[in-house]
């Protein structure tokens, strides 16, 4: 595989499509022409109109300029603005799917960030001596947060278990790069 093929793989895989968002303004695009449709064939065959006929529609939006307050169509404009710029922000902002990149070589490879998560919380186990069950760790797009909970009489030094979280992600090799946070709860030791 080429470079660029391995490029658009590894986007597909991390960022989400469009999709949806796409579907949903179609369908009301879709069910908006076929009303337009139907009150229209019912016009032509001198039927009552679901809602309103074609002839009254195009009658009130003549005289709304007149009919209506200079308020209503300011608010209408914001609220059709508002949502053009929903639609516009969907279609141009990538949606990032809860995956990485790892440079592995010249191989492709995309890891959910559940596995890093997993991965780095065994890792900080392993090498503190804590439970895993007292190690939490999320993992978001941009950052690391590890949340240390030792129990009762362990002693946690706060910057060995910094070094260690970023010794680990540094090996991983992620893309986009991801700073790492570091925080020790200590149990309260107050009794009730």
């Amino acid at each position: 595989m080429t470079d660029t093929v391995l490029r658009t793989v590894v986007r597909r895989e991390t960022h989400s499509p469009r999709t949806v968002a796409m579907l949903v303004v179609v369908v009301v695009a879709l069910l908006a022409l076929a009303y337009a449709a139907v009150e229209i064939v019912l016009a032509l065959l001198g039927q009552p109109p679901l809602l309103v006929s074609p002839g009254a529609a195009l009658n009130a939006v003549v005289a709304a300029p007149t009919a209506l307050l200079p308020v209503t169509f300011i608010v209408g404009g914001i609220v059709l603005a508002l949502l053009g710029l929903l639609v516009l922000v969907l279609a141009l902002k990538p949606g990032r799917l809860s995956r990485h990149e790892m440079a592995w070589g010249e191989r492709a490879v995309v890891v959910d960030n559940g596995v890093v998560a997993s991965a780095l919380a065994q890792h900080l186990s392993n090498e503190s001596g804590i439970a895993r069950d007292d190690i939490v760790v999320g993992v978001a797009h941009r950052t690391v947060d590890v949340t240390v909970r030792p129990p009762v009489g362990i002693p946690v030094d706060e910057a060995q278990m910094r070094r260690i979280v970023d010794d680990e992600i540094a090996t991983y090799k992620l893309s986009p790069a991801v700073r790492t946070h570091v925080r020790v709860q200590r149990p309260d030791t107050k009794e009730s």
